[in-house]
This record gives C-alpha cells, structure tokens and sequence, in this order.
C-alpha cells in the first residue's frame, strides 16, 4: 500500500476541522497554512509507530491524510487502542509541555501529516488567538472523548459499544468533508476495532453481524456505510454534544435550509 497523495491545499483537513470548533481568522488560516507548508510532510506505511511511550516531543504532527491511533500496551503484549486520530486532527498539539508521552500513537493505514516544529507551533499560537483557542479546543474535546471511551468500556453492552463508536467516527469525519452520503472511509481491521472497543474478534464480529443483520449498516471494501443513522444512534445511545461540533451543525443546518424548496405562503382566511 502506498501513502495517500495529497492534492490541493494540504492543511484544508486540519482548517475545516478546527474552524468546526473555533472560527478562524483569516489571518490564522493563513498563519496555519503557512505552518504546514513549510513543515516537513512526512509519509508512513501502516503498522507503524509515529512515537512511542517514553519518548520526548520536539514538534507538533498534523494527520492530513490516513488514519492513526494512540494505544497502550501491557507487559503480555495485549494492546488498547485508546482513541483513533482522523485526518485534520492534532496528535500532540501541547504534548512538547510533558516531559515524555504516556502512551504511542502508530498508523493504521498509509499517512501523510506535517510535522511542525515546537518554536514554529509555539510562533503560530502566539501570532493568533483564534488558532491557539482552536487547537485549545481540540485539546478539550480529545479529553471529553476519552470520558466517553471510558463510558463505552465501563457501562455499554457490545452492541452500544461498537454502534457508539461507528456514530462517533462518522461525525467526526463529518466536519472535514469525508462523509459521502450516509459512508465514509473505514479501513481498520476487525482486530483494530477490538482493540479499541474492549472486544474479543470473535465478539466484535458477532456484534458487526448483528448491526447488519438489523439494517444499519454494511461494511464492504473498507467503507463504512450507515443506513439508519437516527436509529444507529438511538441504538448506541450516542448524543454528539461531547464532540462540541456546534459550529459544524450549524452551518450543516443553514446549508439544508438553504437548498430547500421555498414553502409557498398561504394567507389563513379569517
């Protein structure tokens, strides 16, 4: 498998996904395209480790494309996957402020993300505040997924497990325009999703069966489609309000109404 290419502007993920959580200047989206432009693009294979547990930060890594995730590893070799990082996300943005990482983050897939150098970063904040609140902001809501990680583990059965986290994936590749329709990209392993969900394989993929057997989804050649997100959701007991995604919503909701046909006006005779 060969890195994904990227086309265009590469930093329009990480723009669409902090403008999502924070409305960017003009001069900050100028600031952080700058940033990713002259930071080093770095192209990975999957199953391999960006960093690992111990290790010092120096810079701050901007996933543009591809998928990683930060996981644990016990002395047995047993892995938790703890979150996925998707592609406009931040794996370390304030990391450099710890003296090691307390955990690794490896690929999942062939990646592409900047590498930007702490002084640089550190620059980029200072010049902006829009840009420091955002990157705050995703700071915030990485630790609000992690409550709610922690809440899937704890206390909801496997079919709520998994079904909570499909819903969570799909409305976070939302906001930086990976959703086509009711799919999206979806190219982790059955193992992966086990990891992540505290399953067996042979128990997540019971619970997958039973998510398509009810109609809810398929899966097939690594894309992931939802065919009733409302009754996935409601089956998950998934609310999106941890996510913090309001900006998103909104300007989803004003596009709807936008396309919609006008209602004709009918005067209600006395």
């Amino acid at each position: 498998m060969h890195p994904p290419a990227i086309e265009g502007n590469p930093a329009q993920p990480v723009i669409r996904r902090l403008n999502a959580l924070r409305r960017l200047s003009d001069d900050g989206i100028a600031a952080l395209e700058r940033a990713i432009r002259e930071g080093m693009l770095q192209h990975v294979g999957p199953g391999e480790d960006l960093i690992s547990e111990g290790d010092a930060v120096h810079g701050v890594r901007i996933l543009l494309s591809g998928w990683l995730c930060r996981y644990k590893t016990l002395e047995d070799g047993r892995r938790q996957i703890v979150n996925f990082i998707l592609p406009g996300e931040t794996c370390d943005a304030y990391a450099h402020l710890l003296p090691v990482m307390d955990h690794s983050i490896a690929s999942l897939t062939p990646v592409v993300y900047a590498e930007v150098k702490r002084a640089q970063f550190e620059a980029l904040v200072a010049h902006d505040s829009s840009v420091a609140e955002a990157f705050w902001c995703e700071t915030l809501v990485n630790n609000a997924i992690q409550r709610e990680w922690a809440i899937n583990l704890g206390r909801r059965l496997a079919l709520e497990r998994v079904a909570h986290l499909l819903c969570e994936i799909y409305e976070r590749l939302r906001p930086v325009g990976l959703i086509d329709g009711n799919s999206c990209a979806f190219p982790v392993t059955q193992m992966d999703l086990a990891d992540a969900t505290g399953l067996s394989v042979v128990h997540l993929n019971r619970t997958l069966q039973d998510l398509r057997s009810s109609g809810l989804i398929l899966l097939r050649e690594r894309t992931l489609t939802i065919t009733d997100l409302d009754v996935l959701k409601s089956t998950a007991l998934f609310s999106p309000n941890y996510l913090h995604l309001y900006r998103a919503r909104a300007a989803s909701l004003v596009s709807h109404f936008r396309n919609r046909e006008p209602v004709p006006f009918v005067e209600c005779s006395a």
